[in-house]
């Protein structure tokens, strides 16, 4: 912090001056065949600076970064700034976040094991997990990858304006896909545990899902066209998850990129939808205490039993909204500048698992992994159009796999037609957790 300090007390004059400092410790181990493929275990820091200066039609800001905390790149990313901003484009909406009054959450997202578990014991996990899913089953004739990963990063975030921010996280990860055969065809299934520390990941759970995944649809068809109740899985709902907040940011709506803009108060969504943006819950591998521009994160319910209730804001997107940040901006690290989105989504939790939703819907399709989803989703007009795996559920149970298909709705239409929501909540990596979600009408087209 005194690093970033020194360079505030450098503003000339009226300009502003905003300083993103982000450190880390990454660790990956990658597993083949019972050796060790690929390992790296590396440090890095950074900065990114940003200068703000006033001009007749509006505030012109120029962005800087250096990818190491040497004081001559320092002084060169801070020059540079300066320079940039001469020649950026004015805008009368564009300002640097100041402090709001909010108080950051108080969370521990840092388990020091992480730093502290021998290296060995990394390498093992890799190994033993790539063990586990060669030899369990007959059917997998292959492991593609087994891989251990952590990390813990650190950020501080200051300015002129007042901003003094800072926070630290951590996480572990194994994943597995697995490549299983029946000697015609082969089929991929892809198995992940998570969590803040080494000890908090489940080999079993891991080796269990890839393997699941991957036998299960062996023998896969491609069904006649349809429509039909479609089930997505936890994975796949935080996909389509994170799609829908993407539409709920306050940049999307007003440059006109969201197909919810002018639609605050209306029901958007079954009364069983409800969607919550909250970074302090710590259970979200995303939570933060602190935002991309240096505000506290905080809770904000984006649609409530079914009715739009608000956007997520930045600092800049508020201002051309007329309304104020909810502590929502998130930078792409230091040489991203802050932009509004939803950090942590996740759905309030319904009644019943994802059995017993198979069982109430009888008859549909259960999603388990979606693909074109960039190419085939519009969060303008809301279309929706992507190519899923899966299997058929028939009275009430799962059945024959399916591939090489396409389901189809609207954004719009698929919200208000949710059935169930699930209560099988997984904590998953990005932007959105997940669980089973039901939806009804959704075209599935085939052969």
């Amino acid at each position: 912090m005194a690093r970033a300090e020194r360079i505030l007390e450098s503003a000339k004059g009226a300009e502003e001056v905003e300083v993103f400092l982000s450190s880390g410790v990454d660790t990956e181990v990658q597993a083949y065949q019972g050796e060790i493929e690929n390992l790296s275990s590396a440090t890095s820091s950074g900065i990114g600076i940003r200068v703000l200066r006033d001009s007749a039609a509006g505030a012109q800001v120029g962005t800087a970064w250096a990818g190491s905390l040497d004081e001559e790149a320092i002084a060169d990313a801070l020059r540079e700034a300066r320079d940039n901003a001469r020649f950026a484009t004015e805008d009368e909406f564009m300002a640097f976040a100041r402090p709001d009054g909010v108080e950051g959450a108080s969370l521990q997202l840092t388990d020091e094991s992480v730093l502290t578990t021998p290296i060995d014991e990394k390498i093992a996990m890799a190994i033993e997990l790539e063990r586990m899913v060669r030899s369990s089953d007959p059917r997998i004739r292959q492991v593609d990858s087994a891989n251990y990963s952590d990390y813990v990063a650190e950020a501080v975030i200051m300015s002129t304006t007042g901003i003094r921010a800072s926070y630290t996280r951590s996480g572990a990860f194994v994943s597995v896909e697995a490549i299983a055969t029946d000697g015609q065809s082969d089929q991929t299934g892809w198995g992940l545990s998570a969590g803040r520390a080494p000890s908090d990941l489940d080999l079993h759970e891991a080796a269990t899902d890839a393997i699941s995944r991957a036998t299960r649809m062996l023998g896969a068809v491609k069904p006649a066209s349809m429509k039909c109740s479609a089930v997505f899985d936890p994975r796949s709902a935080a996909t389509l998850l994170s799609i829908i907040g993407g539409a709920l940011s306050g940049e999307a709506v007003v440059y006109g990129r969201s197909f919810f803009a002018n639609r605050i108060g209306e029901d958007v969504a079954s009364s069983l939808f409800t969607l919550i943006d909250d970074p302090t819950d710590p259970r979200h591998f995303a939570a933060s205490v602190f935002d991309g521009e240096g505000l506290a994160c905080r809770r904000n319910v984006l649609i409530e039993k079914g009715q739009l209730k608000a956007f997520v804001y930045d600092t800049v997107s508020a201002r051309r909204a007329g309304t104020s940040s909810t502590g929502s901006a998130v930078r792409g690290g230091i040489a991203g500048s802050p932009s509004a989105g939803c950090r942590a989504l996740q759905l309030e939790p319904g009644d019943f698992d994802q059995a017993e939703i198979f069982r109430r819907v009888g008859n549909g399709i259960f999603v388990e992994s979606l693909t074109g989803v960039h190419s085939g989703v519009n969060a303008i007009s809301g279309d929706f159009s992507v190519g899923v795996t899966g299997l058929m559920i028939r009275d009430g149970q799962l059945a024959e796999p399916v591939r090489e298909i396409t389901v189809a709705s609207t954004l719009q239409r698929m919200l208000l037609d949710v059935l169930y929501v699930g209560n099988d909540v997984e904590w998953l990596p990005g932007s959105a957790a997940g669980q089973s979600i039901a939806i009804e009408g959704i075209a599935v087209s085939g052969s």
